[in-house]
């Protein structure tokens, strides 16, 4: 029993009432109706204490730029969209015939100086390659095969089994 509160399972003779009463019974029931009271009004109560925050200003709640992008988008897709309309009622009214031909030829601002820039480059290889092929070599091949003899000769010598007999053995 915590400061007179019972439960309502308990009877009116257990009940003791906080300040003196003439009627235990009845102190029961006004301090449970005020205790109710007490309860309505806890649940009831607005806070007194503002925790919303402050109004988020209209320039940062309505992105301005978004709308604008997404406006350019939808603009560039309806352009897109009436193109390709146009294109589809002309094919349908050519009765399907094709045209596949381009009357434009394709031309470059620099064709000629790209012409004269690989003819150029052809040319600097060309003598490139001739002072190649004109080059003598550094390298004396007589020398290498000798010396590789050589070596093929000490290889024998020093082998168990000469070279050219597992060859015959089979």
């Amino acid at each position: 029993m915590l400061h007179g509160r019972v439960s309502s399972s308990t009877t009116h003779k257990s009940y003791r009432p906080l300040k003196p009463a003439a009627n235990w019974f009845l102190q029961q029931k006004w301090d449970q109706s005020n205790y109710e009271i007490h309860r309505d009004k806890v649940r009831e109560a607005k806070p007194v204490v503002d925790t919303k925050g402050i109004e988020t200003p209209a320039h940062i709640r309505h992105n301005l730029k978004k709308v604008q992008l997404q406006k350019e988008r939808m603009s560039i897709i309806e352009r897109d969209n009436h193109r390709l309309a146009s294109n589809l009622s002309a094919i349908t009214r050519s009765k399907g015939l094709v045209d596949n031909r381009n009357h434009c030829p394709q031309l470059s601002v620099n064709t000629h100086k790209k012409k004269e820039e690989l003819l150029e480059l052809t040319a600097e290889n060309h003598r490139i390659n001739q002072r190649i092929l004109t080059q003598k070599s550094d390298y004396r091949r007589e020398l290498w095969e000798a010396d590789f003899e050589k070596v093929q000769q000490y290889r024998d010598k020093l082998a168990h089994y000469p070279r050219g007999e597992t060859n015959k053995q089979v």
